[in-house]
């Protein structure tokens, strides 16, 4: 089945402890279509500018990722840069250049009428609903935001939220949406916005899926211990990318399949960390992937 992710395509200027990287290929859509693509079609809607080349665009097509909907505008492509210090879940940003992400208008190619899932990325939340309503057909949708959206586009998410099937956040995120500081209890409450399933994602700690059906409990997964995060940027995109890819390769849709997808978006989470930018999710193999999902399984027992 396809995926189609609509969200960033954009430009990473880094500082880790492990070094410094200039102008590499990353953004919230680039890391998700790249981990999903170990599980199922996928499909990008995007914005690039004119610095965005052939050869960044070939890191996605070497992957099997169509990318028609990527949208050619004049200007230069979103550009972050941000540094990281000893809390690796916490970037500081040093700069912010929209460019022609500013003016974004995600328009969804004909050829993607079919698509069968759908993951709303982290933008904002008027332009995510408007991306939904344009594909009334999908059998499932995934979304993200961010607490910039939260505090300012409230009203918007709000809706949005309610066309929404599973929401991946984390516990901040959680906690700053529902005004609660007590985890479940935010849950509980996001839940009643409108998601089916509530991801929180935990850092290092793992992630808990959350149901809004009270006979469902919620699930742990834990998170693998890797002994050099390299850089940490696009790990929750990735987790999304495995998570939601999994799902999509799936023929149903149960807690069972949920819950493994737990654990593939935990496995690919940990690979995109080990190297800078997408280095390490451009070149993983299926024995890779299935060793690290038996590591991940053998944490907790899972059958």
């Amino acid at each position: 089945m396809s995926i189609l992710v609509v969200g960033s395509v954009a430009f990473d200027t880094l500082k880790t402890a492990y070094g410094e990287r200039e102008k590499i290929l990353g953004g919230s859509a680039t890391y998700f279509s790249l981990a999903a693509s170990y599980f199922t079609k996928v499909r990008v809607v995007a914005v690039v500018g004119e610095d965005f080349t052939g050869e960044h665009e070939n890191v996605m097509k070497a992957r099997g990722i169509d990318t028609t909907g990527i949208e050619r505008a004049k200007g230069k492509t979103f550009h972050w840069g941000g540094e990281y210090g000893e809390n690796l879940n916490e970037a500081k940003t040093n700069f912010t250049d929209l460019n022609v992400f500013q003016n974004f208008s995600p328009r969804i190619p004909q050829q993607y009428a079919d698509t069968t899932f759908l993951f709303l990325a982290n933008i904002d939340p008027a332009l995510q609903l408007q991306v939904r309503r344009q594909m009334p057909n999908v059998k499932m949708v995934g979304g993200d935001t961010m607490n910039l959206w939260i505090n300012i586009s409230r009203p918007q998410l709000t809706e949005t939220l309610k066309e929404v099937d599973i929401l991946l956040i984390n516990d901040g995120e959680a906690k700053l949406l529902a005004g609660d500081s007590s985890l479940p209890r935010a849950a509980r409450k996001v839940l009643q916005m409108g998601p089916r399933a509530l991801v929180i994602k935990h850092g290092e700690y793992g992630a808990t899926i959350f149901f809004r059906d009270g006979g469902l409990h919620p699930f742990r997964a834990p998170a693998l211990p890797i002994d050099e995060v390299q850089d940490p940027t696009g790990a929750g995109d990735s987790f999304a990318g495995g998570f939601m890819g999994y799902i999509a390769s799936q023929g149903k849709l149960d807690r069972s399949v949920l819950t493994k997808a737990m654990f593939y978006g935990g496995v690919m989470g940990s690979f995109a960390v080990e190297r800078f930018g997408t280095e390490r999710l451009q070149n993983l193999t299926t024995e890779e992937i299935d060793s690290r999902f038996e590591l991940f399984r053998s944490l907790t027992h899972l059958e």
